[in-house]
């Protein structure tokens, strides 16, 4: 059923045998997969998934169950749906259906059951960063003003413990800075440095570092023209819902600002599923939705295909839904006033079928089931049909760590990311600068030692050649008095010596140390 311009997607029509297709030109328009919970939206994944890839098309996509991880392994007769499925594929017409594994790289932020991903911090940015800590306006600022700084001093902030160090060096240094960027204080950058602390503990330490993911890495095909599926796993990353959607978020702005422009290629470079997408917009900030919206338009124009996958269409803001051009609606339940105006919006969006009620449709379909409306020639919509999705040819369901343990072993990537690297960046820089500053500090003290010794023996000498039985150097006794004012004076002058010299040392030096190499090494 597989022809080379589209993929196909099941059967519509009243006897299911109107093939529904989606046009590989199109792919890039972006789309939308939505339906309740149960309703068969993982299925429609894996199959479109496969139809991609077949047709040398890379996917990237989450997997939040782990029930995706089968697009590795070929499917079965012994499955116990095998029946189900060989009588599903002949209602639809599809009679080349058959079991097939497909090429699948892992990936994992926490590297346990994929490749390492990692990214660094000034990659992240700090409209990301920002979002990812949750900071109010006035800490996001100081964030803005540390990776202004970083930039002017030639610190590259690569870690976590780059970001740290540099906050300290913010604090530390918040006067002089203060005069050209505003004040930063301390409270903020406590606030952000707890944050970090969070962040590291919910896993976020793995992910900053080098080496940095390579986008070509997934984005390649295999010798024999294949698509390579990337499956990120997502079932322990999704305990961090604010860190899962911001690293996806990082993807795709990686993507739009990596990748050429290609215009309307006849089939998209790659194909990105945002899965859970509602995390997404959950209470983000207008800038960051500004930020999608922006990459959701443009990004297509650099032969990228984005599908947003979540239960309801309103869980999209309506201008980025109002640019998803390919649409594959499962099941939706509508118990309380808000489910009925999401199922109105969703039956809204398509174009009409006079054969049927949309939004009764919406309501009924069963599992396996899907409204589907996809672009046509010229980007018009086709009228919206009831589909029968078809089976996937992979296995459906997990694999089992041995399994999975083995296609990682023959991944191209293996062994490229899974050894970290901690090259010289601002933690080791500031470092560096403090160790200076230590021994300049050393050395005044050094210094100031000798100038107060020097200046000790200077007074012996003058005190001893002054002394003549009493006797000044005219011959005539100097009075008591006078001898003990010119000590006191002499003592008064010895002692502001040394106390000069003493503060050279120990406020130019030592000072500046323990505020550098104390903050800076504290918690190490």
């Amino acid at each position: 059923m597989q022809t080379i311009d589209r993929i196909f997607l099941g059967g519509g029509g009243e006897a299911y045998r109107d093939p529904q297709t989606l046009l590989l030109k199109y792919a890039n328009r972006h789309g939308l997969v939505a339906g309740a919970t149960g309703t068969g939206k993982t299925v429609t994944l894996q199959i479109m998934a496969e139809s991609f890839s077949a047709q040398g098309v890379p996917v990237f996509l989450s997997d939040v169950k782990g029930d995706l991880a089968g697009l590795a392994m070929a499917g079965s007769p012994d499955f116990k749906l095998h029946d189900a499925f060989v009588k599903r594929a002949q209602t639809i017409g599809f009679d080349d259906y058959g079991y097939d594994a497909f090429p699948v790289t892992f990936w994992d932020l926490f590297g346990e059951q994929g490749h390492p991903v990692r990214t660094t911090i000034a990659e992240m940015g700090p409209l990301l960063l920002s979002r990812l800590m949750e900071l109010t306006e006035a800490q996001e600022g100081v964030i803005n003003i540390a990776f202004r700084m970083a930039d002017e001093e030639g610190l590259p902030l690569l870690d976590l413990k780059d970001l740290r160090a540099m906050l300290v060096w913010l604090g530390e240094n918040a006067r002089e800075v203060a005069l050209e960027y505003g004040s930063v204080s301390k409270a903020s950058i406590g606030a952000i440095q707890r944050r970090l602390l969070v962040l590291e503990n919910q896993g976020a330490k793995s992910f900053f570092g080098e080496p940095a993911l390579d986008l070509a890495d997934i984005m390649s095909t295999t010798p024999d023209g294949r698509g390579r599926i990337n499956i990120l796993a997502a079932d322990q990353l999704m305990q961090s819902p604010r860190l899962y959607a911001t690293f996806l978020l990082w993807m795709l702005s990686e993507l739009f600002e990596t990748l050429p422009e290609v215009g309307d290629p006849d089939k998209p470079k790659l194909v990105f599923f945002f899965d859970e997408a509602h995390l997404l917009f959950d209470d983000a900030p207008k800038a960051l939705l500004d930020k999608v919206e922006q990459v959701a338009r443009l990004i297509r124009s650099k032969g990228v295909g984005v599908y947003f996958v979540t239960q309801s269409p309103d869980d999209v803001p309506e201008d980025i839904l109002g640019q998803l051009g390919n649409r594959v609606q499962h099941a939706l339940r509508a118990f309380t006033p808000r489910d009925q105006k999401a199922l109105r919006l969703a039956a809204a969006t398509f174009r009409e079928n006079p054969r049927f009620d949309t939004a009764e449709a919406i309501k009924s379909v069963g599992v396996g089931e899907a409204l589907v409306s996809t672009l046509l020639k010229k980007g018009m919509p086709s009228i919206v049909e009831r589909t029968l999705i078809r089976p996937p040819s992979s296995r459906l369901g997990p694999i089992s760590p041995k399994e999975r343990k083995a296609v990682m072993a023959r991944s191209p990537v293996a062994g490229l990311y899974e050894q970290a690297t901690d090259r010289d960046s601002a933690y080791e820089r500031l470092a560096k600068r403090a160790e200076l500053a230590a021994k300049e500090a050393e050395q005044a003290e050094a210094a100031a030692q000798k100038a107060a010794d020097k200046a000790r023996i200077e007074e012996r000498e003058f005190a001893r050649a002054r002394r003549f039985d009493g006797k000044s150097s005219s011959g005539r006794r100097v009075s008591p008095t006078r001898r003990k004012s010119s000590s006191r004076s002499d003592s008064i002058g010895t002692a502001f010596a040394k106390s000069f010299a003493r503060q050279l040392g120990t406020r130019a030096g030592r000072s500046l140390v323990r505020g550098i190499m104390g903050s800076l090494f504290k918690g190490r």
